[in-house]
């Protein structure tokens, strides 16, 4: 029994390695054709490269202004998740606390509004921002993932704030605190699993984000990294070797960000569970 239950676990491990090396292939792609020349990138797209090209990361990074559409993106993402985090989170607080049936309609419009495809909505939406002046603006592109993010946010926030005993609220009550102080200072610490999943899921979101951004940002000097990217497709050329390295440029800050985050979202859940 116990050389059957190995054998079988080694042959699932073995599964689990080729369905990871399947999933790493794209990403062989973009790595291996983003350190050669192009002509090597047209004649052959699967083989290694003959010889390791870094120029095409200095020349994108020149072309890109990476420095500056790395900071409209940190801007965003940054401003994004803090608006998305201070009122969802009381939002989701207050649906949950107030017993009454307007709390769970709204609550359900909120969780309804993730199902509306965003082409359905885009023109109307441009020509309220037009209307409203947050065309061409960085923190009315914020105002829009505000709104579009809220749905998603709200119901995870909701959830969660479910398993949250009550009697720390009355506790905290009972010893003078405000309902606003209850919510800062004994609720909102405990939501920090819920927190930190939230932050990456919209930041993976929001950084990656191309459409949104290319209807509102007209302006080259607010271009985020996505849009900034999207200028090596032309009509007619296709600069595929700085394409790549902007790519590879523009996945590094995520990937630096999630396994940053990744131990807190391991601590949070075992922590969750214990509790």
């Amino acid at each position: 029994m116990e050389n059957k239950y190995t054998s079988k676990t080694f042959i699932l491990e073995i599964l689990a390695i080729l369905v990871g090396l399947l999933f790493l292939v794209p990403f062989y792609y973009v790595i291996s054709n983003s350190l050669k020349p192009f002509a090597e990138i047209l004649t052959n797209t699967s083989a290694l490269p003959k010889v390791f090209q870094f120029e095409n990361y200095v020349n994108a990074f020149e072309k890109l202004n990476y420095l500056k559409v790395f900071s409209n993106s940190l801007i965003v993402t940054v401003a994004s998740n803090v608006v998305l985090v201070v009122f969802c989170s009381m939002a989701a607080y207050m649906l949950v606390r107030t017993k009454k049936k307007i709390s769970n309609i709204i609550f359900m419009m909120f969780v309804s509004s993730m199902i509306i495809p965003f082409q359905s909505i885009m023109i109307p939406l441009i020509k309220t921002a037009g209307t409203f002046g947050l065309l061409n603006s960085i923190w009315g592109l914020v105002i829009m993932y505000l709104g579009f993010g809220s749905g998603m946010t709200i119901f995870l926030y909701h959830g969660f704030i479910k398993g949250i005993p009550k009697e720390l609220e009355e506790a905290a009550i009972i010893d003078g605190c405000s309902r606003f102080g209850v919510f800062w200072r004994i609720v909102f610490p405990l939501l920090k699993p819920i927190t930190v999943t939230i932050v990456i899921l919209n930041s993976l979101w929001i950084w990656n984000d191309f459409l949104l951004p290319s209807l509102v940002l007209q302006n080259p000097e607010m271009r985020t990294v996505p849009l900034a990217t999207f200028f090596f497709f032309g009509q007619y050329t296709k600069q595929w070797d700085l394409a790549l390295a902007a790519l590879i440029l523009g996945i590094i800050p995520l990937l630096i960000f999630f396994f940053s985050m990744q131990r807190h979202i391991i601590k949070g859940i075992t922590s969750g569970s214990i509790k």
